[in-house]
């Protein structure tokens, strides 16, 4: 039987979260200085890392024999790790359906397949339950998601299909499926009041959203979720991490807005 990983880096929130959930956490011997989920994570592992940049002393002190992160956005913390020896595997999941199969290659690699996907599953039927019950609002709101603000950088693919899962349609579904950030931006501020969306939902990595800001956009004020008062945030560690958290907490928060919205417009 080929040996199971037993000292993991965790450069990223999401395989800590999904390590934890199958019962592997004893695996983990490092962690993200952004993870909060798990909670007691942040108070049983070591940080040794932020998202761009990582303390490579501290990690090979911990003298792992994998590190897992995510995107290439961590390309040079993979190069690094790599020429000292270290093992990597930089995942590039961006859609729903691929976080979901994220789960279960994780839960492979540490031989917890059918944990991972008696979870993945579990995690599935939690997105059909929001999918019927969504089906059945009188009305699908158009969304304007704000990932960042300056530049104005639009919803990444799985936070878009998720905005259409709870029940709204995403104003820039093209953009979405633009797997860098420096493709989702809005060069001209004005095609978010051309687009008119209803909903408005910030989620500024690592800032608080302020939405008087966003209201007092030159040209914005007769933006339909403007002039509502429609201008919600969703805290980034909930839905920008491209794992479990996004499929429940983040799924979660969109389902109320976009069902509060329904019922204040219904007529």
């Amino acid at each position: 039987m080929p040996s199971l990983p037993e000292r993991i880096v965790c450069l990223t929130e999401e395989p800590t979260e999904v390590l934890y959930a199958l019962g592997q956490q004893h695996r983990i011997v490092g962690i993200s200085g952004f993870t909060v989920r798990p909670p007691q994570a942040r108070q049983e592992k070591p940080r040794v890392s932020a998202f761009t940049s990582a303390k490579l002393d501290r990690i090979l002190a911990l003298q792992p024999d994998l590190a897992i992160g995510f995107s290439d956005m961590q390309a040079d913390i993979a190069a690094a790790l790599i020429k000292a020896g270290v093992e990597v595997w930089i995942s590039n999941h961006r859609s729903v359906e691929q976080i979901l199969g994220y789960v279960q290659r994780l839960g492979a690699l540490v031989g917890a397949g059918d944990a991972a996907a008696a979870y993945a599953a579990t995690l599935g039927q939690r997105l059909d339950e929001v999918r019927r019950a969504s089906a059945a609002l009188p009305r699908r709101p158009r969304v304007y998601f704000e990932e960042w603000d300056t530049p104005q950088i639009s919803a990444i693919r799985w936070v878009s299909e998720l905005i259409g899962l709870a029940g709204g349609d995403d104003i820039f579904p093209e953009r979405a499926r633009a797997g860098l950030g420096r493709d989702r931006i809005i060069a001209d501020p004005l095609e978010v009041p051309r687009a008119a969306p209803d909903i408005i939902i910030g989620s500024w990595c690592g800032k608080k959203f302020r939405p008087e800001h966003v209201a007092a956009r030159p040209g914005w004020q007769d933006v339909p979720a403007v002039r509502h008062g429609e201008l919600h945030e969703i805290k980034s560690p909930l839905i920008l991490q491209p794992g479990p958290a996004a499929l429940t907490d983040g799924l979660a928060a969109l389902q109320g807005i976009i069902a509060g919205w329904a019922r204040r417009h219904a007529a």
